[in-house]
């Protein structure tokens, strides 16, 4: 489990493709402290570390991995937002994250508010996935908070420290970007669609 703050960035230094298989070797800091099988956030998707040698990490996504993410751009010299998992006992400073994205979205927009930054990205309503206002969403791995929810679309505002330690600075109109949905109000949808609970559940 992730909080959707992230610790650091990381550098995609090398590409191997086995099969259906991607390798990516990622450059980090924070390499050293790692352990083989430790589950990492890259951008928001949870992969494991199967190699270390010094700086340099070795994860693999399968093809359903790289299917749902946005994984298959990834270039050499990519930036990554990576977030080691949540240790017990830790604060919760941002949401709960799974680290299993649910849908690619696309940036619309992106607007100076001289002070803040706001995105506006969209997403494929048949997915089933919605967004409330003031409700979370990560985007590429990042915990935030939705400021306009609409159908199918929404915007995030930016405060300049997150724009400096994410690679959301680098983000332009077109950019993919890997979405994972509040779990629990999919949940929530989830179990209205089944007809578990229904508006008279909240009024008792």
């Amino acid at each position: 489990m992730f909080t959707g703050i992230v610790e650091t960035l990381g550098k995609v230094v090398k590409i191997e493709q086995e099969q259906t298989n991607t390798h990516y070797f990622i450059e980090s800091e924070f390499a050293s402290e790692l352990k083989i099988d430790q589950s990492v956030a890259h951008n928001g998707v949870c992969l494991t570390i199967v190699e270390i040698q010094g700086k340099v990490y070795k994860v693999t996504a399968i093809s359903e991995t790289l299917q749902k993410t946005h994984l298959h751009t990834w270039q050499v010299g990519t930036q990554l937002n990576l977030e080691r998992g949540m240790r017990l006992g830790d604060r919760l400073d941002g949401h709960i994250v799974q680290g299993h994205i649910d849908q690619v979205g696309v940036c619309q927009q992106v607007q100076d508010q001289k002070g803040s930054t706001v995105f506006t990205f969209s997403y494929d309503t048949d997915k089933g996935n919605l967004t409330i206002e003031k409700g979370s969403i990560t985007v590429n791995g990042v915990s935030l908070t939705v400021v306009n929810s609409q159908k199918g679309m929404f915007s995030v505002a930016i405060i300049p420290y997150t724009m400096q330690h994410t690679n959301l600075r680098w983000i332009a109109k077109g950019d993919l970007v890997n979405l994972e949905f509040d779990v629990v109000g999919k949940y929530i949808l989830r179990a209205s669609q089944m007809g578990i609970i229904t508006p008279k559940t909240f009024l008792q």
